[in-house]
């Protein structure tokens, strides 16, 4: 039987309960499912978006041991536990891989007069030292070519478990990309995250295309694709991978139109002819696409990424018709993880950085690695933005209708 379950049966049959009654029953009711966040001790914040805070955290109990607490935004106390806040912890109950993100618990605050009666509650991860986007800020952080080999090959691992799984990230990005002390990786933050699936009668999904951060969004989602699959997660997987060499994401747009833009400036001109069906996607006769534009990606990617194998998954990975781009599987199966220098471990190179390395916590990383020529209004894609885009610049990311 839960606790107070007596005292409930009570309520019910009486039908009455007066307020101080209430706020007693409220303070003593423990939660049957969750731990008291009060086991942990906060030891600093570690990040911050647009669902929330993270806090690095030590268990009470055992002093040397450190998690992840990720705060869940109660924005609508009408409406309860947040639904995306379930589905993301349902997923990640599903998702259990050495190169996936561990969800230890769910713990809350204890329900006082204080906190007006209202639990916070958190989600609890093992912790790792590091994301991706924060080595990346810090010029003494060097990665030789086996080293981000081996970054790259265990992404793809685990986004060819969580594909296989029937799941799509939806928010691949530098920032979310975790690696421990210890050299191993984990895909991060599944706030955005959902299940999919591959309908045989010919009915098209209608899945939300307000996901992805935008310098990191494919571009089915930017022209209104709402049918879409793993594709979106892989060209993601080729910006990150990109990134190793510019050590800043390539593409930084402001606005959806300039992301477009500077996709078609890096990858070609998107037309039929390279993507047979585009023109039916809600927005392609509403974006104002460069036409003539030529295909650059190994060409303009050549100067930062020395290994040809590098660039000609790139070169597999970043490609406009989402068909046609290279799935994890065959990024896996590519030459360049199976040519000298092979992957290898991160560890030793790691352990010569003691200091915990976060996006949040680290200067915004130089923009304007990857100059282009333009000729269109506005220089997009010039320097790009100081920092790195912001809720308030993607409003759409309120939008959670999935």
């Amino acid at each position: 039987m839960l606790p107070g379950s007596n005292r409930i049966n009570e309520v019910y049959s009486s039908g009455t309960m007066n307020t101080k009654e209430k706020e007693k029953y409220i303070e003593e009711f423990d939660f049957p499912f969750c731990d008291e966040a009060s086991k942990y001790e906060k030891v600093a914040k570690i990040g911050q978006g647009t669902f929330g805070e993270v806090f690095k955290a030590r268990d009470k109990s055992s002093h040397k041991k450190f998690v992840a607490m990720k705060k869940v935004l109660m924005d609508n106390e009408k409406e309860g536990f947040p639904i995306t806040a379930l589905r993301e912890i349902r997923i990640l109950q599903l998702l259990k891989h050495e190169n996936v993100v561990n969800l230890i618990e769910i713990c809350r605050t204890k329900a006082t007069q204080f906190n007006k009666y209202r639990s916070t509650f958190y989600l609890v991860f093992d912790f790792c030292e590091h994301d991706l986007a924060g080595l990346l800020s810090n010029v003494n952080v060097k990665f030789s070519l086996g080293e981000i080999k081996k970054v790259m090959q265990q992404l793809l691992n685990g986004l060819y478990y969580i594909h296989s799984n029937k799941i799509l990230h939806r928010d691949m990005k530098a920032a979310n990309v975790l690696i421990t002390k210890n050299g191993i990786l984990k895909l991060a933050d599944f706030g955005l995250a959902r299940a999919f699936s591959v309908n045989k009668n010919g009915q098209a999904n209608r899945y939300t295309n307000r996901v992805v951060t935008l310098w990191y969004r494919p571009p089915e989602l930017l022209l209104g694709d709402r049918n879409y699959g793993p594709p979106v997660d892989l060209w993601g997987a080729g910006c990150i991978m990109a990134e190793m060499w510019t050590r800043s994401p390539i593409m930084q747009g402001n606005t959806e139109q300039q992301q477009l833009t500077l996709i078609s400036q890096l990858c070609g001109s998107i037309t039929p002819e390279v993507w047979p069906g585009v023109e039916n996607l809600e927005l392609y006769n509403k974006m104002d696409l460069p036409k003539g534009q030529k295909r650059k990606v190994k060409e303009r990617l050549k100067p930062y990424v020395k290994d040809p194998y590098a660039c000609d998954l790139l070169d597999k990975l970043l490609v406009l018709n989402p068909s046609k781009r290279y799935d994890s599987d065959s990024a896996l199966n590519h030459d360049f993880f199976w040519t000298d220098p092979m992957p290898c471990d991160l560890s030793k190179m790691l352990a010569q950085h003691t200091q915990s390395m976060f996006e949040y916590l680290a200067p915004p990383r130089r923009p304007g690695h990857m100059r282009v020529h333009h000729h269109h209004q506005g220089g997009a894609g010039a320097a790009g933005p100081t920092t790195r885009p912001s809720s308030s610049m993607d409003s759409g990311y309120q939008d959670r209708v999935f």
